[in-house]
């Protein structure tokens, strides 16, 4: 299990209106190429997106889905990538003073990823995370400099 935190500044609502906006995720996610709203209104639990990955010259679509959905605290998705299998991606957003702690937890639930989920993939998992968890913060971050700076 790859579980990572960061600090970000900004209150929940500001770092969940990023999670909640399913054309942003091209900003903060690593790994996909594009993402587009395949079903229902995202977050709502059960709505999708649909994403591309490029691996050199091969293109993998997925899909992820909303499992668990509380706006401003918890976010939980599964990433379905075909036959590779789906893992469970949680994002937990605890209020600290002014800012907001966010904890990114994340594990293979089905397929190869599953069967051969070991130290090292959750090494690989812990790089993704301080990334995407910067990316995030940057989204979040930038839009509140932006409101700062209209207000």
């Amino acid at each position: 299990m790859a579980i990572r935190h960061r600090l970000v500044r900004g209150a929940p609502q500001d770092v969940w209106a990023v999670l909640a906006d399913g054309t942003r995720y091209g900003e903060w996610v690593v790994g996909p190429s594009s993402s587009r709203r395949k079903d229902g209104h995202w977050p709502e639990v059960g709505s999708s997106l649909e994403y591309t990955v490029l691996l050199g010259p091969m293109e993998l679509t997925g899909r992820t889905v909303v499992r668990i959905c509380r706006p401003s605290e918890r976010l939980e998705l599964e990433a379905l990538s075909g036959w590779l299998g789906s893992a469970r991606i949680a994002f937990e957003l605890r209020p600290w003073g002014e800012d907001t702690l966010v904890i990114v937890d994340e594990h293979p639930l089905r397929g190869p990823g599953g069967l051969l989920h070991n130290a090292a993939l959750d090494a690989l998992l812990q790089l993704r995370h301080r990334s995407m968890l910067g990316r995030l913060a940057e989204a979040v971050e930038s839009h509140g400099a932006r409101k700062g700076e209209e207000g």
